[in-house]
């Protein structure tokens, strides 16, 4: 078995040495890198399986460096955070970036060494969990006709090799069937790299696509950007309208010269990838000539738009939730050894009606929770409506509310207010029109619309008609 691969990051040399020294008599393999430019130079060299990274470094800190990892580069290693003088605030900001745990310095030994057993077991089942994935996670389970028809497409788009549009609701599952895109393409066999719109700012967005010269990057090899990262594979853009304009500009330039050119270098690279991205269904409708008012430019659209999927929200597959239910189940037993329980056929009714504004990563979400609490095999009826009662609710569109959980006569006001409120906005506000629209006496329209809290009178009398 080839030892575990090891990365340090510590400006302090002594430390790093240190615990190159330790780890290494331990049987591990072990790299060390002064500063931010190193740690990434070697975080792709090497691969390691584990990160033991100091919080405060000059430069780059090691929180900023767990951002830009965590959040442009895929799939993160297990990494443990050093540090002397931590705060609940960092430490906080460190374990939503996907840290595993914390060493305090100075560094004990046996601490130092069972964590990193930890980590490395953590590793471990991240990589069973990957192969899981790989195997089964981006195939579009359910035998519903929306699931057939998307399977189909999928593996129609998949052969050809232009740029695809993935427009549906979030926790819909488009980055997991943009996956199954990548893996069945021709390109299945290169770098599936997934750029986070939301993590790219205007100051740094051509630094992160196009990387920068060497002696910008301060070392010999110079930095690559995602671009370059890609090579011939796949780049996967997570959320379209989430991008800057500067990234805006700067993807349109490649796109239409199929080359980019590092900052800081003359030479032009080519750019030889596709471009996969997600969107919410009103990215079309919302996109914009020009970034004055913010959106998505057209003519950037027009180039990641050439073939477009629409991946349903999981409330018009509904019938499909009992299968979806089972699989995260299995999956989830497997890859987390969690205990594994089964739903009744009253909870899976239930779950068949409700609306799941989250899609099918809130119903993977509830399966985790209801497995790692534990209880009786079967998970009941009672299970589900204590689980839904914890619920916040939020102002979603009718079809997004769970009115199974109120009683009828909350339903139906629920039901009214929302249909009246979407007539008078297509009627503009005006009462008179809305009266004809829906079929209601206009004093008796007045009446109902106040019982329900609906405001009208923004709109002035005379306007209406």
């Amino acid at each position: 078995m080839s030892a575990a691969r090891i990365l340090v990051v510590d400006d302090e040399a002594d430390i790093r040495e240190l615990v190159k020294e330790i780890l290494t008599d331990e049987g591990y393999e072990v790299e060390v890198a002064a500063d931010a430019v190193q740690a990434r130079a070697l975080r792709v060299k090497q691969q390691p399986e584990l990160i033991l990274l100091d919080i405060w470094m000059p430069d780059v800190d090691g929180i900023t460096l767990l951002r830009e990892w965590s959040t442009t580069q895929g799939t993160l290693c297990p990494v443990i955070m050093m540090s002397g003088h931590g705060t609940v605030e960092t430490a906080v900001e460190a374990t939503r970036l996907g840290a595993l745990d914390f060493v305090e310095k100075p560094l004990s030994l046996a601490k130092l060494l069972r964590t990193v057993e930890r980590g490395l077991e953590a590793a471990r089942k991240r990589r069973m969990a990957s192969r899981l994935l790989a195997a089964s996670v981006t195939q579009p389970v359910g035998k519903s006709r929306q699931m057939q028809q998307l399977r189909n497409e999928l593996g129609q788009v998949a052969a050809t090799d232009s740029s695809v549009l993935l427009l549906g609701e979030h926790g819909s599952g488009r980055e997991a069937f943009a996956r199954y895109l990548h893996e069945h393409s021709p390109r299945a066999a290169k770098p599936f790299v997934v750029l986070v719109a939301s993590s790219l700012r205007e100051g740094d967005a051509e630094a992160a696509l196009f990387g920068r010269s060497a002696s910008l990057a301060g070392n010999d090899a110079g930095e690559s950007g995602l671009l370059e990262q890609v090579g011939e594979g796949t780049l996967f853009i997570n959320e379209l309208g989430d991008l800057p304009a500067a990234a805006q500009r700067a993807l349109l330039g490649v796109l239409e010269s199929g080359a980019f050119t590092r900052l800081g270098e003359t030479e032009s690279r080519r750019f030889g990838g596709r471009v996969v991205s997600s969107a919410l269904p009103d990215i079309e409708l919302a996109s914009a000539a020009t970034l004055q008012g913010g959106g998505i430019r057209r003519d950037l659209l027009a180039h990641l738009n050439a073939m477009v999927v629409r991946v349903p929200a999981l409330r018009d597959y509904a019938e499909d939730v009992p299968e979806l239910l089972r699989h995260y189940v299995d999956r989830l037993v497997d890859a987390e050894g969690l205990t594994f329980r089964r739903f009744g056929v009253a909870a899976q009714n239930r779950l068949r009606n409700y609306p799941w504004p989250g899609n099918v990563q809130e119903l993977r979400n509830m399966v985790q929770r209801l497995l790692t609490r534990g209880g009786t095999e079967e998970i009941t009826l009672e299970d589900i409506e204590s689980e839904l009662a914890q619920v916040t609710p939020s102002a979603e569109t009718l079809v997004k509310q769970d009115l199974l959980a109120l009683s009828l006569r909350e339903a139906r006001e629920h039901f009214e207010r929302a249909y009246l409120q979407q007539q008078l906005m297509l009627c503009h506000g005006k009462v008179g029109q809305l009266a004809k629209r829906v079929g209601m006496e206009r004093t008796h329209l007045y009446r109902k619309l106040r019982s329900l809290g609906v405001d009208f009178r923004s709109v002035p009398e005379d306007a209406e008609s």
